[in-house]
């Protein structure tokens, strides 16, 4: 692979020397020889690696009982072919002659170019006349058709067949009849037998049931895959999701054989992309089913079970469900082994998003397990996932007491002030929203707050920092000598005037996510003003030694409705404590309530000033109001006079 003589990239000497091979496979190619060339040799001879036994979707293990003591030959295909017209025996071993041929990869351009389209076409014919009369042919013919299915080039001849149809009808079939053996093993079994007769037919029976099964899992598997080849075509997917294909798969589900499940498990998660088949998922009680696997021994196995859970928890309905089939504890047990962790947390942070379940963690040792992690990173740049996670449960008021039980609070204080890490501060500021005794802790840590104010920080860990100040309502916590220590007045003050912060971000001033943090970082100074003012120190200083009110004032014009809201809040807390500042604010918001209906006054009186310009008869009022020479053209009698006077001629009123 690495020899200089080659003229050209071996990606390409491989694409081009194997026919089967097609150019569109090219970066599949090069990604294989990259690892052959980098992959590390064997510790040990006798190890082999566990990963090249894993069960892969393009590959099948070869059956028991399907072999025949004949050596086939490319020669006899036309031999072969007479076979499939004589008797059952003699189509099963002819078509077992083919399978040998078209298990290996060489012969199948060569049988096609051979005529034996033929031979398919009598194989297809075999197999729709045929299948219910023997599992054994019919497992042998879905495999000669897989072999050809595994390669794009050759699947337009199985769907010429219509190999795909015949495979979806032998599924459902086979898991008809598997239905029928355990309704009649179950009835067996429920007829307790005392004589030893009938104990050895009920051990018969249960061995028969073994063996049917055995050959009924193989036929599954190799129809079912090659399904999952021709699915590659996402028309004929869509056609398989007309036939409930969902539905066969997850009755699939309740076997044991950890090959097929694998099968099936990897057919699912390649239909729950779509959202047609996500919703026939669940209405078939998917989630249930996939929860006997979490967790279980085979690696292959629970991997697939979590990815297919993680596309599923994509819809809150869902997530629900696996919740109430016990998932919970399960994925958090998960977090504490490294090869399913990251799925697992996905998960996880997915459920945490429903306000119904996040309160549920509390009661898993999932916490604890999330505060580790934030310490083993140190220093390090946090992953995304996690502190996100995170800040999802902190939202939750049990959460946020576990915590902050013994050093949790302590811990991600110190870290997320010594990174300056905004997503951290959002997760503490979340835990500083709930009453109780979680709220008393932050007593110790307002300093450290308040200086990141004055520290000319990054304004979107400002913001955080400003909005846990602004949650800390507690008796004990001395507003004014926060205020005057850290010299916040004069701060809060600067980014109250209108539009001062938009300038601040002099790189982003036109972005619309500078807007949003704008507005955000204004919404939490005010709501640290709002708490303010309930107490008298700090409302004095507020109100005389600021000009905070009329900041406010010129803020009720916000575009942003929550920044409205607040100040609103705490404008009509000012103007119940200072009568002059309570008359300015009450002026200023009759004229901004009334400012639309002044604008109209003053526009109607602008009209008629300009209408005595004009000669016109719509300025003559007598003639609609007087044309009778009775009544008043100043219009000072109402309609119902008219009312009145139609009666009195015995005319009936206009109707309203």
């Amino acid at each position: 692979l690495s020899s200089p003589l080659l003229s050209s990239p071996p990606s390409i000497r491989v694409v081009e020397e194997c026919r089967l091979i097609p150019l569109s496979r090219l970066p599949q190619v090069e990604h294989l020889l990259h690892y052959l060339q980098s992959r590390r040799p064997a510790e040990g001879k006798g190890q082999v690696d566990q990963s090249s036994q894993l069960l892969r979707p393009r590959e099948l293990t070869p059956f028991e009982g399907l072999e025949v003591g004949e050596e086939a030959s490319i020669s006899q295909v036309e031999r072969y072919v007479e076979l499939l017209y004589e008797g059952l025996p003699e189509k099963i071993r002819g078509s077992a002659l083919l399978l040998q041929l078209a298990r290996n990869p060489d012969n199948l351009e060569e049988l096609l170019h051979n005529g034996t389209l033929t031979a398919l076409g009598a194989l297809a014919r075999v197999l729709r006349e045929d299948w219910k009369q023997s599992v054994e042919l019919s497992t042998i013919i879905i495999y000669i058709f897989f072999c050809f299915s595994s390669f794009s080039q050759f699947q337009a001849v199985v769907s010429h067949y219509k190999v795909g149809a015949l495979c979806m009808a032998v599924v459902e079939h086979e898991l008809r009849r598997h239905d029928l053996w355990k309704e009649e093993l179950s009835k067996k079994n429920k007829a307790v037998p005392e004589q030893g007769s009938l104990r050895r037919d009920q051990e018969k029976a249960v061995r028969k049931y073994r063996s049917l099964l055995a050959k009924q899992e193989q036929l599954l598997r190799v129809s079912l895959y090659l399904l999952l080849n021709l699915a590659e075509d996402t028309r004929t997917e869509l056609k398989m999701r007309n036939k409930n294909m969902v539905g066969l798969l997850v009755r699939v589900l309740d076997r044991e054989d950890p090959e097929l499940l694998v099968l099936v498990l990897s057919f699912l998660k390649k239909l729950s992309i779509f959202l047609e088949n996500k919703n026939d998922m669940a209405e078939v009680d998917t989630v249930q089913r996939l929860a006997r696997f979490v967790p279980c021994d085979h690696k292959d196995l629970l991997n697939l079970t979590l990815r297919l859970l993680l596309n599923l928890s994509f819809d809150s309905g869902l997530r629900t469900k696996m919740v109430e089939a016990g998932l919970l504890p399960k994925l958090t047990a998960l977090l504490g082994d490294a090869t399913h962790r990251q799925v697992a947390m996905w998960i996880l942070y997915h459920i945490s998003v429903d306000d119904r379940s996040r309160s549920l963690f509390a009661y898993t040792d999932c916490i604890p397990q999330l505060l580790q992690m934030l310490y083993d990173h140190g220093e390090e740049k946090m992953d995304i996932e996690l502190i996100s996670f995170c800040i999802n449960l902190a939202a939750s008021k049990k959460n946020a007491q576990i915590m902050c039980e013994g050093n949790g609070l302590k811990m991600v204080m110190k870290r997320a002030l010594k990174m300056k890490d905004c997503l951290l501060m959002k997760m503490i500021r979340n835990i500083s929203q709930h009453d109780g005794p979680t709220k008393a802790l932050f007593i110790d840590y307002v300093g450290d707050l308040a200086a990141q104010m004055a520290a000319e920080e990054e304004e979107e860990f400002v913001v955080e920092c400003v909005g846990t100040l602004g949650n800390l309502t507690v008796p004990e916590l001395d507003w004014e000598l926060v205020l005057r220590e850290y010299n916040l007045v004069p701060y809060l003050k600067d980014h109250l005037k209108p539009g001062e912060t938009l300038t601040r971000d002099r790189l982003h001033s036109l972005a619309a996510t500078s807007q949003q943090e704008d507005d955000e970082f204004v919404c939490q100074i005010i709501y640290v003003f709002y708490q303010m003012v309930f107490h008298q120190a700090t409302r004095d200083v507020i109100i005389k030694d600021t000009q905070a009110p009329a900041y406010l004032i010129d803020l009720m014009h916000d575009k942003n409705t929550e920044i409205r809201k607040v100040c609103d809040n705490t404008l009509d807390i000012i103007a119940e404590y200072d009568e002059e500042w309570g008359r300015k604010i009450q002026s200023e918001k009759f004229r901004f309530h009334n400012n639309q209906w002044l604008d109209m006054v003053e526009s109607r009186q602008a009209e008629e000033g300009e209408a005595y310009l004009y000669d016109n008869d719509n300025d003559r009022t007598d003639l609609f109001y007087s044309a009778d020479g009775i009544t008043p053209g100043d219009g000072s009698i109402s309609p119902d006079f008219y009312n009145d006077l139609q009666s009195q001629n015995g005319e009936d009123p206009p109707a309203g």
